[in-house]
């Protein structure tokens, strides 16, 4: 009951103010939600200096500036690499953004780059990205990174996971109890991590 009552609303939301929580912000239409986690923090940095970080992200680039070792006792073989790569140029609408090397996971474990607005920082992905390109809505989930200027000097980085309609009861409680907080561990690291690379880039 506590767990339920105060600690998941809790970190569903960390870092987020009330109107963060409560904006429409981009790729939200993607797919048919019945749940949302927003979290958020300040960069001292302007958005233009923290998005080419975002656009790295991926199995396939510079990894997710989280716990990576522990993600790749599970075989994602993520890299690490805390750098900006110049000739990685920006993700594009339709690009596959992986999160384990195509031969594991039975090739599943990636999204599609359904929003990318690079000027605007802002990436949004979800799976179901043939459903979406038709015009409908996505079934699976969407995850995504919106930068917003609060001065000359510093952004809101804000991180959106919206969810669709668990399958069943267990899917449910698992993923309330499991991965919920799981995906809070993990983004909150790489949030921090982003944060860290952009004010020593400077």
């Amino acid at each position: 009951m506590v767990y339920g009552l105060v600690l998941r609303p809790w970190h569903q939301r960390r870092g987020a103010t009330n109107a963060e929580v409560r904006a429409a912000l981009p790729g939200d239409d993607l797919i048919a939600a019945k749940s949302q986690i927003t979290h958020a923090l300040t960069i001292n940095a302007p958005p233009e200096k923290v998005c080419p970080w975002l656009m790295q992200i991926g199995q396939d680039r510079g990894g997710f500036y989280s716990h990576t070792r522990l993600a790749n006792l599970i075989g994602c073989e993520k890299p690490k690499v805390e750098h900006l790569v110049p000739h990685w140029k920006p993700r594009t609408v339709g690009e596959t953004l992986w999160f384990g090397t195509p031969k594991h996971f039975r090739g599943q474990a990636y999204m599609v780059a359904a929003v990318v607005e690079p000027q605007g920082a802002c990436m949004v992905s979800a799976p179901d990205w043939k459903k979406i390109q038709a015009g409908g809505h996505g079934e699976g989930g969407s995850w995504g990174f919106v930068l917003q200027p609060v001065d000359a000097t510093h952004s809101r980085l804000i991180a959106r996971a919206r969810g669709g309609t668990p399958p069943n009861l267990w899917a449910r409680v698992v993923g309330a109890t499991f991965w919920d907080p799981a995906h809070f561990l993990l983004e909150r690291k790489m949030l921090g991590t982003i944060k860290r690379l952009a004010e020593q880039q400077g």
